[in-house]
């Protein structure tokens, strides 16, 4: 199972991705299971070198008891020293952002997040991708 943040390769151009584990809390993982997250404001943020994920919706468990999660919670990233401080330096430069692209299930049944640092497009990019896409689909009509 793996659930896509559709809107952010229309909002940014991504340089690198990276995968990173995410620490979870009580009926999280159910949830995620189910597919009730919601991307839609969500965006990476550095604290104390650490990597947080903020405004990242996961919506209550219904099945859950009383120990229940909050559902926008910041949730923190793991990654490899190295790979934090080489984001941590990109941020650092204008134009720069880290966004959460999809959250999926390793063999292993370990939910880890793909990551993008992505930089914003401009409105006419927008409609540019908008227009490519457009003509690759009508070539795709065309040749069926």
């Amino acid at each position: 199972m793996e659930l896509k943040n559709r809107s952010a390769f229309h909002e940014y151009y991504f340089e690198d991705t990276y995968i990173a584990g995410i620490v979870l809390v009580g009926t999280e993982v159910k949830a995620i299971r189910n597919g009730k997250v919601s991307f839609n404001d969500a965006y990476c943020v550095f604290d104390k070198g650490e990597l947080y994920v903020k405004s990242m919706h996961i919506s209550e468990y219904a099945f859950g008891t009383t120990q229940r999660h909050e559902p926008t919670q910041e949730r923190k990233l793991l990654l490899h020293k190295k790979e934090l401080r080489k984001l941590e330096s990109k941020i650092k430069e204008k134009g720069y952002t880290i966004v959460p692209l999809k959250i999926f299930f390793t063999e292993k049944n370990i939910a880890k997040m793909e990551i993008g640092l992505g930089k914003g497009k401009k409105i006419y990019d927008k409609r540019e991708s908008i227009k490519k896409r457009d003509v690759e689909r009508d070539i795709k009509r065309f040749i069926k």
